[in-house]
């Protein structure tokens, strides 16, 4: 049976007309409805010119199995996640490729419940009936198909998370990159608005655009995020919010236009959490640990780690009950909102944590980058990945105080510690390393092993 590699570990992601097309929507469609028996779907596209197309063509394929679609239209990935759940549908699919070149697309999946897809559980079933593509004829009573959007009480879902009693006038910059973000964001804004919360907010890029006029959102890329710092700065604003394509991330600048790193918004929505919830459980993902376990400690909750990836990450969640997971990649989940994760619920908690505390955002950031710098993740691109995390094994690891192999290799020293991984879908080795309030320690650590694995290049 030939492979579709536009198949991925946990969704479908491929360039058009190479690996993805209109055909392979149809036939995973038609996949889908047979894998996982769903009754009916939940589907919507983000923006990209191609999504309408994808979408037209999945939906067809779900119908001639039967199933019985409810189109959301343009919206975010998390609008699937909770309109899966809330409609009590069999499954949710959303056609986006998020952060990836405009010549790429593709589908993200849930189950019932709006539980995650793995190949263990579904997707290599609905990769090997798509593969197959031999369905034969379409079913006797084709499925039906509506539009709705429960866009309010999504709305009012994320508006859960915070008491609005608590905001003071603050001004928020956000910065859709014309990707789906916009009207969704407008949705939450006028319900605030109604509440009568003193928030003003300034809009960059706000229009939904396939074209991307303003390059492909992806802010986690550092040359994409002067943009939304200068805004920043230039509007006198708060805070600046970020998004990718599909908004189920978010990224975050302080007052001055500076660039927060993923580890350190985990910590401050720990915080916020066990405000909230004293005792609850936080999971985290391996790779910079130290400040959210030092947070989670001191507030009296229970830190959980759990391997990098949503499915993982998600799954860890729900065995545990934990109130929030976050991952460095600004991937952050809540047991509130099906375990899933949102691009919107983690910008208004930390609004609502700056108005409790009457404090700037670079302050509460400084003191965690103070107590625990780290490197930021940092990228390799190596034709044997293997090899150089050998070598850093092999140097490191009979020194360390603890070994880890949950997600590749952790090592902890008294004084610093490591996480090097190789990428599921890349030639990348991918490197964290963070200390105990040593820069110096930092930076020295980065160097050796960058000239580690140079060396094993």
């Amino acid at each position: 049976m030939p492979r579709l590699t536009c198949f991925k570990s946990y969704d479908v992601r491929g360039e058009l007309g190479v690996d993805f097309d209109a055909g392979i929507a149809y036939r995973i469609g038609r996949g889908f409805a047979r894998a996982m028996v769903p009754g009916s779907v939940v589907v919507g596209r983000d923006c990209r010119a191609s999504s309408a197309e994808l979408q037209d063509a999945l939906v067809e394929g779900l119908r001639d199995e039967g199933v019985d679609v409810i189109d959301l239209g343009l919206c975010g990935t998390e609008e699937v996640y909770f309109a899966t759940t809330h409609f009590n549908a069999g499954g949710g699919l959303t056609v986006t490729a998020s952060h990836n070149p405009i010549n790429f697309n593709g589908i993200k999946m849930v189950q019932s419940g709006s539980r995650p897809i793995s190949s263990a559980d579904g997707l290599q079933a609905i990769h090997d009936l798509a593969a197959a593509d031999a369905f034969g004829p379409v079913a006797e009573k084709r499925g039906s198909l509506r539009q709705d959007n429960p866009r309010d009480a999504y709305a009012a879902r994320v508006l859960s998370f915070i008491d609005l009693a608590r905001l003071r006038p603050l001004k928020v910059l956000v910065n859709a990159g014309n990707g789906a973000a916009g009207p969704t964001f407008d949705a939450l804004a006028d319900a605030l608005a109604a509440a009568g919360a003193p928030l003003e907010f300034v809009r960059l890029h706000h229009t939904p655009d396939g074209s991307f006029p303003n390059g492909i959102p992806n802010p986690l890329l550092p040359e994409n995020q002067p943009v939304t710092g200068d805004a920043v700065r230039q509007s006198g604003a708060d805070i600046g919010v970020a998004w990718d394509g599909d908004f189920d991330r978010c990224f975050l600048f302080d007052e001055t236009g500076t660039f927060i790193d993923g580890e350190y918004i985990v910590g401050l929505l720990a915080t916020a959490f066990l405000e909230k919830e004293p005792g609850a459980k936080i999971v985290h993902d391996p790779r910079v640990v130290w400040n959210t376990r030092s947070i989670v400690a001191d507030k009296g909750g229970e830190a959980v780690v759990s391997k990098t990836g949503h499915a993982f990450v998600k799954a860890t969640m729900r065995r545990v009950d934990a109130a929030y997971g976050g991952e460095m990649s600004a991937h952050h989940y809540f047991r509130n909102f099906m375990y899933c994760d949102s691009g919107m619920i983690p910008w208004l908690l930390v609004v609502e944590h700056m108005a409790s505390t009457g404090r700037p955002l670079s302050a509460l950031i400084a003191e965690m980058k103070s107590r625990f710098p780290s490197s930021g993740e940092i990228n390799f691109r190596l034709d044997d990945p293997g090899a150089a995390m050998a070598a850093v094994d092999a140097r490191y690891t009979p020194q360390a105080r603890t070994v880890d192999r949950l997600d590749r290799l952790s090592l902890e020293f008294a004084d610093w510690r490591v996480n090097l991984r190789k990428s599921n879908t890349e030639p990348l080795l991918r490197l964290n390393v963070e200390t105990a309030g040593d820069t110096a320690l930092l930076a020295r650590r980065v160097d050796e092993i960058r000239a580690l694995v140079t060396e094993a290049r």
